[in-house]
Formats: C-alpha cells, structure tokens, sequence
C-alpha cells in the first residue's frame, strides 16, 4: 500500500473513535463526516453537526483535531464545521442505524 493510502486509512480509523457524548456511535458511521483531504502533513477535515445547536461541537472538533493529528505523518489538523448539506439519519452508515433502532 502507498504511503498516502495508509495515512488515509489511519485517519479514518481515528475518526472512527471519535464520539459524539450523547450518542454511542462514531462520527464517521453517523454520517457527519463530509469530506476529508490530506496534503501533505496537513488534514482538512469538512464535518457537520446532528445539530446546529450541539452543545458537544467544541468537544467533538477537538477530539478531532487531538486524535487524528496523532497520525504519524499528520502536522496540521483543519476542522471545518458546515450545515450543507443537512445532516439527516440517511446519512448514517447501515451498523449506526441498527445500533440506534432505526431499522
């Protein structure tokens, strides 16, 4: 595998121990992860929230930022919280909406 693929997998497994505190799935099978580009040692990470109104977004982006700038390779941690699209439980991977009760 090619250095830029494995760092990308890393970041994804990281993203994937990223929880929002109210509920008991990551934020990537939630959905509220739109977009993730990497440039050399710098990550933009492009995210939404459940909610406008969360009151664990400052939390959630800085766990975020914590962990995946953990990534051997990774400098540069860009958080970038947007509302469009809006987040909806579509967006949630099939296991996220099983461990919520939504199917």
């Amino acid at each position: 595998m090619n250095a830029f693929l494995e760092k990308e997998e890393k970041v994804l497994a990281m993203l994937k121990t990223v929880f929002d505190p109210e509920i008991p799935v990551n934020v990537y099978d939630l959905g509220l992860i739109y977009k993730i580009d990497i440039e050399g040692e710098v990550c933009t990470i492009e995210m939404t929230l459940t909610a406008p109104s969360c009151p664990a977004a400052d939390f959630i982006v800085e766990d975020i930022k914590q962990k995946v700038g953990s990534v051997e390779g990774i400098e540069k941690v860009e958080v970038n919280v947007v509302f469009e699209p809006e987040w909806s439980k579509d967006m949630m991977s099939e296991e996220a909406r099983l461990e919520l009760g939504f199917m």
